[in-house]
């Protein structure tokens, strides 16, 4: 495990990045013997930081759900980060782009919770259950920490990703909530266009073979750190669409078919 010390500072870069806009260096390159759990230590150190300028917790997101996601980070399970309350925007917003360092979108499934969820033994059936309703979701993915190393070329790893909320900096809810119940949650399509033109499709299925097993996995993975899902909170499942880069001025149509859509531009 990294040192504490090394651990707040590398929340405090973190903080500075977002403020700043800048990107910083790859903690996988500063600290080599780095692991995933000096990763979430890091994330922990920075929600810290935010929680102390005002900031509330709004609920989680889970990523990193597709096999080929997971092969490509060279993990075996999905990774989770935080969303705040400034993370949140509605339907039709207007998007500041320079909130943002280089931001992508993609599609998801949003969880609102009704009931608490905690512990070891949390099924499937457990989370549709505590599920007060589902709604279409976009999440906007950033990074602070460096993509690619200018120098060395080298790749930042999930190690980086996972100290740096594991990517998230924003989502937008919209379309029509539904019950858990009242719908196949494993067949719910999306498409995606930017500009008017249509960029990725995607079932819902392709998220663990349905978006609430993510949520098992969070649940489970909280379980041991005395850690609950609350009543109220939003839960992103993961994406089912590959990732669309932005550009300011770019308008989205995000279509979940019989959930509705959510819009939105960068301004």
């Amino acid at each position: 495990m990294l040192d504490q010390k090394i651990l707040e500072a590398s929340a405090l870069a973190l903080d500075k990045a977002l403020a700043s806009g800048e990107t910083i260096p790859q903690f996988s390159q500063l600290y080599p013997e780095m692991t995933i759990e000096d990763g979430y230590a890091i994330q922990a150190e920075w929600t810290k930081i935010r929680l102390a300028q005002g900031r509330k917790i709004v609920g989680r997101k889970i990523g990193l759900t597709s096999r080929a996601m997971q092969m490509a980070s060279q993990i075996t399970e999905p990774d989770y980060g935080t969303l705040m309350d400034d993370m949140v925007f509605s339907d039709n917003s207007e998007i500041p782009f320079d909130r943002f360092i280089a931001p992508l979108v993609e599609v998801e499934i949003a969880f609102v919770l009704g009931k608490r969820l905690v512990g070891e033994d949390i099924t499937l059936t457990d989370v549709l259950k505590a599920t007060d309703y589902v709604c279409p979701a976009v999440e906007i993915v950033d990074s602070r920490v460096i993509r690619v190393d200018p120098e060395t070329g080298k790749r930042r790893k999930v190690f980086d990703t996972i100290a740096d909320n594991a990517a998230c900096a924003g989502l937008i809810t919209g379309g029509r909530p539904v019950k858990p119940m009242d719908v196949d949650l494993r067949w719910i399509g999306g498409v995606i266009s930017r500009n008017g033109l249509i960029e990725e499709t995607g079932v819902s299925a392709g998220v663990l073979n349905h978006p609430g097993n993510g949520i098992v996995w969070l649940a489970k993975r909280f379980a041991p750190h005395g850690i609950s899902l609350e009543p109220g909170q939003v839960i992103l499942g993961g994406s089912f669409t590959r990732l669309l880069s932005v550009e300011r001025g770019d308008t989205f149509h995000a279509d979940f078919g019989t959930l509705g859509s959510i819009g939105f531009r960068f301004v």
